[in-house]
């Protein structure tokens, strides 16, 4: 079991979460345990789809290609989110879309405007931020990362970055390391993806 990859995926598939929570924190703006649970279970399907799609491709590629290509097309999508990241930092906001909407504005998931997330505003959320893991998901799938592992790992990572980041959101949305999330991913991912072409 790639237990390095299964850990970092799912650090890096969840730092869009931790700046969620760095936003929402930062707004007063509260999550409740139930509303964190479905974004974190929404990301392990989409994940989940993803990553056994990926071990369905790799079951007709010899597997040094598919390590290759899986690996690779790991280390694209950090470079990916790097740019993307640094991109909406220079011009002075985040990258164009739904998430950076959620980021920029959380009043917009808050419909109510009770400063409280509910379970059915969380919708919008988990679903922005579970169309995240397709991409990483598939190319971990390809490399033969374990689906549950990584899957559970997932999950698990983005209950603990929610919360912690609207915890600490006040704190840390105005630091470097919450401007630039999608960078600190990117990175991580890249990483994986060397670690999965060369092992």
């Amino acid at each position: 079991m790639h237990w390095l990859s299964i850990v970092g995926i799912g650090i890096a598939a969840n730092l869009d979460n931790l700046g969620i929570g760095f936003s929402f924190g930062a707004r007063a703006t509260k999550i409740p345990f139930s509303s964190n649970l479905l974004i974190a279970v929404l990301s392990m399907v989409s994940a989940y789809i993803s990553i056994a799609f990926g071990h369905f491709v790799a079951a007709y590629i010899p597997p040094s290609l598919a390590n290759w290509i899986g690996g690779g097309m790991i280390v694209l999508i950090g470079l990916w989110s790097i740019k993307g990241n640094l991109k909406g930092a220079a011009a002075g906001g985040k990258p164009s879309g739904e998430l950076a909407e959620l980021l920029k504005n959380p009043g917009k998931a808050d419909r109510d405007g009770n400063n409280i997330i509910s379970w059915t505003e969380s919708w919008t959320l988990g679903i922005a931020l579970a169309l995240n893991c397709i991409a990483s998901g598939f190319g971990a799938g390809v490399t033969g990362v374990s689906a549950w592992g990584t899957t559970l790992s997932i999950g698990a990572f983005s209950l603990l970055t929610v919360a912690l980041g609207v915890r600490v959101g006040t704190r840390i949305a105005q630091t470097w390391f919450g401007r630039y999330p999608n960078a600190i991913g990117g990175l991580i991912l890249i990483g994986i993806g060397v670690y999965e072409i060369v092992v």
